[in-house]
């Protein structure tokens, strides 16, 4: 079996279209799509898709890194608010981003630090969101004693970064669509990693793989992802969808959510 480990696909991208996308994908072996939250105005989109599919979508809790603004304790008050009401497979999508703009940056910090530290409490995965930001993102997971279950979503890093992450200890790297780009240099990064630190991911709609690159990425496209990795391993595809299943449920809660924690 297939797992995207990391996919909005409760995004507004898949109203056309949501229900044909998970059928097929579900029937070509992608059985699971783990399902990061973005902040307070996607958390109803997010549950409304769980509810739908409750044997294949799971539900994180967070707060994306590009949504921390001036309210960023308002928001940070609504995931614990929910983490406390109910359960979910992990804490995400969490990180620090400055690609696009620093000014929050201090908030960025101290919103990863605060969800890494719940992640830690609830005994929840975690998946990290990091653009142009590794050693900010390396230097508040080593400022903690122990670390929660975590997935470097979407590594895009070289394989000194990624010997980094994995030596913290019970970390994977989210591998998507990026891998299958000419110039990414991401394939080296996986051949020299083994498989054993490797889950595959979508990100979906963002990324699509080759040959679809530029368009809208689908849960289906995965397998694109997980042919690549079989290639420049030079091993099964078998062998990638069943180690990297193994790895996605060792980081994630791989159980139906109770909706109503103590109900």
């Amino acid at each position: 079996m297939l797992i995207d480990t990391h996919t909005h696909l409760y995004s507004e991208e898949f109203d056309t279209d949501r229900e044909q996308l998970i059928t097929k994908a579900i029937s070509n072996n992608i059985k699971r799509f783990y399902l990061p939250n973005i902040d307070s105005e996607s958390i109803s989109r997010m549950h409304d898709l769980e509810k739908k599919y409750p044997e294949n979508c799971f539900a994180m809790m967070g707060l994306h890194p590009c949504s921390v603004k001036e309210n960023v304790e308002d928001e940070l008050k609504l995931v614990k608010e929910w983490l406390d009401k109910r359960t979910y497979v992990g804490v995400g999508e969490i990180g620090i981003d400055l690609f696009w703009d620093k000014t929050f940056f201090k908030e960025q910090q101290h919103a990863f630090k605060t969800q890494i530290q719940w992640a830690v409490d609830f005994d929840y995965g975690i998946s990290i969101h990091c653009r142009d930001a590794f050693d900010e993102v390396y230097a508040c997971l080593t400022s903690f004693q122990k670390l929660p279950r975590s997935i470097f979503h979407c590594f895009s890093g070289n394989t000194e970064q990624a010997n980094k992450i994995i030596a913290l200890g019970n970390f994977k790297l989210g591998v998507g669509g990026v891998v299958t780009f000419k110039n990414s240099g991401l394939d080296k990064v996986v051949k020299d990693i083994s498989l054993e630190h490797l889950v595959l991911e979508t990100d979906a709609p963002y990324l699509a793989p080759v040959p679809h690159r530029g368009k809208r990425n689908e849960p289906g496209y995965i397998m694109e992802v997980a042919r690549k990795i079989a290639q420049i391993k030079e091993i099964s595809l078998q062998e990638v969808e069943e180690v990297t299943e193994r790895n996605s449920n060792f980081i994630l809660v791989n159980k139906k959510p109770e909706f109503l924690r103590g109900f």
